[in-house]
């Protein structure tokens, strides 16, 4: 069976913008960064947002085109939600990691020392991504059209 629906594009970059710029000033205020770490990082951010949330958007389109359920895999492995669940623990792991390079304490302990608050940080926006399929209809009414929203 393929996939009816086009792919979600539009919504992505609207999303991935917001979402990014709001992980840039959560780690802004953890790690006190300034400079160029400042400008890399909010690219990095708002392009990292962006994929994860296209994967996100566009789990069914992509299982139906691949033929994921087809595959003989087990259960919970072609399972819509598991599959999101994942990409947002990969997202949170890359933006803790990120931060704790930034931080300077990538070998020093900085991925498990003091930085209890970033871990609020990423698991929030990272639960964001993934539940972007549950929130995005709701949001689409008030949404420009450029970002797909519904007259």
């Amino acid at each position: 069976m393929m996939a009816e629906e086009a792919l979600i594009i539009f919504p992505v970059v609207g999303l991935g913008i917001i979402l990014g710029l709001y992980e840039l000033i959560l780690i802004h205020r953890d790690e006190s960064f300034r400079g160029s770490h400042w400008l890399g990082h909010g690219l990095h951010s708002i392009i990292i947002m962006m994929v994860c949330l296209f994967i996100v958007l566009n789990t069914e389109t992509f299982f139906d085109l691949a033929g994921v359920m087809n595959w003989g895999l087990p259960l919970w492995m072609t399972n819509l939600w598991v599959f999101r669940v994942l990409v947002g623990l990969v997202l949170n792991i890359k933006m803790h990691a990120m931060s704790a390079v930034i931080k300077g304490g990538a070998f020093k302990g900085g991925l498990s020392g003091s930085m209890a608050e970033h871990w609020t940080h990423t698991i929030l926006v990272s639960t964001l991504v993934v539940t972007s399929p549950l929130y995005l209809p709701v949001l689409q009414p008030f949404l420009p059209d450029w970002m797909g929203g519904l007259k």
